[in-house]
Formats: C-alpha cells, sequence, structure tokens
C-alpha cells in the first residue's frame, strides 16, 4: 500500500481562457479500485495524460509506482499472444500467465495463437493480464468494455474484483457499480474522491443538490 498525491494540479490548453484543472489536490491509495468519471469534456482523458506524464503542468503528483495506460498499441500483432504477455512483463513464468488466463474463464490455447487472429475480446484480455503481470504498477484502464459482448463483459467483471490498483473509465454505469470501491468525479471547479461506487457516488451527488437547492430558494425568499 502507497499513496498517489496530486498537490495544487494546475493545467490548462495553451490558448485556453480557463484552465481544465485549478489547484486541484488529493491522496488516493494505490490498494483502491477507482471509477474516474465527469461530463464529456470535463478532462478524464487529459487527466489521465496528467498522470502519465504526457502534458506538462502546474504542482506535483508523487507516487511510488509507474502508471500503465490500457488499451496500449501492440507494435507486431503478427507475434503469439504468449510473446507479447512476455515482452510486457519479462519476469513471470509460463504458469503465472496461464493462472491470469483461467481467472478469465479463457482458455491458455488463446497465448499461442497470433495476436492478431484473436477476436477483440480475446486481445483485451491479453492486454490486461500482460499489464497485471508486469507489477509494481498502477493501471489507467480506458474504456475496456466498447464493444464487448455481455459474457466477456462478464468475465472482466470477475477478473477485475480479484485486483486491485487501477482507475477505470466507462461510461457503463453498471460495469462501474460492480467493479470499483472508490470513486474520483472531476467537477465544475475540483476533483473529489469518494468512496462507494458510482451508485452510492450518484445518490450522495442528488442528496447534496436538493440540498443546495432548497437552500437556494429560501436565500431568495428572504431577499
Amino acid at each position: 500500500m502507497s499513496l498517489i498525491s496530486v498537490n495544487n494540479l494546475t493545467f490548462g490548453y495553451e490558448g485556453s481562457i480557463n484552465n481544465v484543472f485549478e489547484n486541484v489536490s488529493f491522496n488516493i491509495d494505490t490498494d483502491w479500485k477507482l471509477g474516474l468519471i465527469g461530463r464529456n469534456g470535463k478532462g478524464k482523458t487529459t487527466f489521465l495524460k496528467l498522470l502519465l506524464g504526457i502534458y506538462e503542468y502546474n504542482g506535483t503528483i508523487s507516487k511510488s509506482v509507474d502508471f500503465d495506460y490500457f488499451p496500449f498499441e501492440v507494435k507486431n500483432k503478427q507475434r503469439m499472444a504468449i510473446e507479447i504477455v512476455n515482452e510486457i512483463a519479462p519476469n513471470v513464468e509460463d504458469w503465472e500467465i496461464i493462472k491470469e488466463i483461467n481467472l478469465l474463464n479463457t482458455s491458455p490455447e488463446i497465448l499461442y495463437r497470433k495476436f492478431d487472429l484473436l477476436s477483440g475480446g480475446e486481445q483485451i484480455k491479453i492486454l490486461l493480464i500482460s499489464l497485471f503481470l508486469k507489477g509494481n504498477n498502477f493501471l489507467l484502464i480506458d474504456e475496456p468494455t466498447n464493444h464487448l459482448d455481455s459474457e466477456t463483459r462478464e468475465n472482466l467483471v470477475e477478473y477485475l474484483n480479484k485486483k486491485k490498483s487501477f482507475i477505470l473509465v466507462s461510461h457503463d454505469r453498471n460495469f462501474l457499480d460492480k467493479v470499483v470501491d472508490h470513486i474520483i468525479s472531476i467537477n465544475n471547479t475540483n476533483i473529489s474522491v469518494q468512496k462507494g461506487n458510482f451508485s452510492s457516488w450518484k445518490e450522495n451527488k442528488d442528496a447534496q443538490d436538493n440540498f443546495e437547492q432548497i437552500q437556494n430558494e429560501k436565500l431568495k425568499k428572504e431577499t
């Protein structure tokens, strides 16, 4: 267990009047399973790229683990899947790789087929186990369920429930509910972190919005 500390993070695109993030500070535990949410255009992808060090920013991001992004591009898709796993996680044994595949309720046979001949769902499984086997990293998982059938989605739910140390971006709220134990919410003026899944976050947000509306109506009546 360790902390990822974001302190006074400020970032804006060149030529933009307003910053995307302004003096944002929070801590997250590397043992957590976090869901990253926010309206489209609010900066979810930007935030992931800041963690990866792709953009320059003001403030600090302190961590003792490496960030890895999913999905990533496989350069040579003609190789067998197990060769790709071994390249990404070179220090693991074959039995460890087979164990990971079994956790996804998938036959180890796919390891010995060319990557480009695998289905989309099988390719996603190979990439995910590669990153989790790599070790000492914190995964940034961006929309893993796009174009997947319901069975493969459930495979991913079961697999991620056995894992930790990741931030998950998904428009599938049901998927988020089944997988994460904390929510990072990109709001209008800040980023907040809350324990629970998407449904518990939404319930708290609705209650807060309702309270603020009642308070505003009271102020209007008083004036």
